[in-house]
């Protein structure tokens, strides 16, 4: 009679060394840092200190802004892509996800220089109907671009995740083969976090299921709710944006260790709020399971963007 030989746990292992990066969130300075770039959030703003001191609308989070350590500080643009390209070398990021906006010719020029390393999504708005439907469609034939998305609780008026504004868009994305990146759970500015509870994508989830729904900025405090619907929908996803890897919730990671390793994507936060050196540095010091790793630095990202 042979003996019952208990399985092994699976190794757990820090970031191994030059492994590829593809990079799901990542700014470029003329119109992401600074500059007028939040003034979208005025009508929304409150309190004093959010309206006159902050620079960057969620500033009381993190110790060190501007975080431009080591690029050029009033860049022309060649100089600042290609300071930005040895950073990205630096840490094997091989592409990066970039936000088209208009009239923000850096963006532009990145993607046309260097498609291989700079991609587009699209920061969406459906207060404005349909010519909002058919901008992405415009976009999505110009740029190419791979994703659409929103920060439900930070326009004006506020659009809930289910609202059905956001409908034709979800449409739209799922006609064009696109993702979709939504900011969830409480805002780091200091507006309602009600239009981004995570109990709100079981709808939009639910109604459909072809949409590529990728969760943005953590999601807490519902994190495990986040989970349990990750669980639920095959079509539903959580990118780590935002947050330094020290501060990624245990229940997602816990979750990508186990049965969630196809569903959680890596990215950053730079040069919006975190260096690449603090985020590497970070990663270098969580454990995910050998084969996590690579799924979850470039693997997920190729499949649900189909780069």
């Amino acid at each position: 009679m042979s003996e019952h030989v208990r399985e092994k746990p699976p190794r757990l292992i820090g970031l191994p060394e030059g492994m590829e990066v593809i990079d799901l969130f990542m700014g470029l300075p003329s119109k992401t840092t600074g500059g007028g770039a939040y003034d979208f959030l005025k009508p929304l703003l409150m309190d004093k200190e959010s309206r006159e001191q902050f620079s960057f609308p969620a500033e009381y989070i993190y110790k060190h802004l501007p975080v431009f350590q080591n690029l050029p500080q009033k860049p022309s643009t060649e100089d600042y892509l290609d300071a930005l390209l040895r950073e990205m070398d630096k840490y094997n990021v091989a592409r990066a996800m970039i936000t088209f906006v208009d009239g923000d010719e850096m963006a532009k020029v990145a993607n046309r220089r260097n498609p291989d390393r700079f991609f587009f999504d699209y920061n969406a708005n459906p207060n404005e109907g349909m010519e909002e439907v058919r901008k992405i469609r415009g976009l999505k034939k110009d740029y190419d671009i791979k994703a659409v998305c929103a920060f439900p609780a930070g326009l004006s008026p506020p659009a809930p995740i289910n609202d059905k504004k956001w409908y034709p868009i979800y449409a739209a994305c799922v006609d064009l083969d696109i993702a979709f990146f939504c900011c969830v759970g409480v805002p780091g500015p200091r507006v309602p976090a009600a239009p981004q509870k995570v109990e709100l994508i079981d709808e939009v989830c639910w109604f459909f299921p072809e949409l590529r729904f990728v969760m943005r900025h953590g999601g807490e405090p519902w994190e495990a709710l986040a989970v349990k619907l990750m669980l639920k929908y095959p079509n539903l996803y959580y990118s780590t944006s935002a947050f330094a890897p020290k501060r990624y919730p245990k229940a997602i990671m816990d979750y990508a260790n186990s049965r969630g390793s196809d569903k959680i994507l890596y990215a950053g936060y730079f040069p919006v709020g975190l260096t690449l050196e603090r985020i590497f540095r970070d990663l270098r010091e969580i454990r995910l399971r050998e084969d996590v790793w690579p799924k979850f630095l470039h693997q997920n990202a190729k499949r649900v963007l189909k780069l």
